[in-house]
């Protein structure tokens, strides 16, 4: 079983800043298998589901052009949560934040994408 759990998500006027966490566990082939926490989608109303920021396999990071300069993703030693600070906040930012992590097992990486429930951010004018 994988569980990720997305927080921090709440309601801010435009201008402001919220962080994001993400906290992923899994017990699948444990402790051989570890489930990274690789980046962060947002889904807004009658929208696609959109890539905000993300982690390449190389440890990179690579962000949307609409957050870029204004969002920030970093992740802990462990590799078992994930931040999203987000900055200068937008209305148009608003949306349901979800996290996705994908599975290392001895050096390979698995194709599969593991999903939290989101967290909702509204910014408002």
């Amino acid at each position: 079983q994988v569980q990720l759990v997305e927080s921090g998500g709440g309601w801010v006027q435009a201008g402001g800043s919220l962080r994001l966490s993400c906290v992923t566990s899994g017990t699948i082939d444990s402790p051989v298998s570890r489930f990274i926490p690789m980046g962060w989608y947002r889904q807004a109303p009658g929208k696609q589901r959109e890539l905000v920021a993300l982690f390449t396999i190389g440890g990179n990071t690579d962000y949307a052009d609409s957050v870029q300069g204004r969002f920030t993703i970093s992740r802990d030693d462990a590799e078992k949560t994930m931040y999203l600070q987000m900055n200068s906040l937008k209305p148009e930012d608003t949306g349901l934040y979800l996290c996705y992590a994908k599975r290392l097992r001895d050096g390979v990486w698995y194709d599969t994408n593991y999903w939290g429930q989101g967290t909702q951010v509204t910014v408002s004018s």
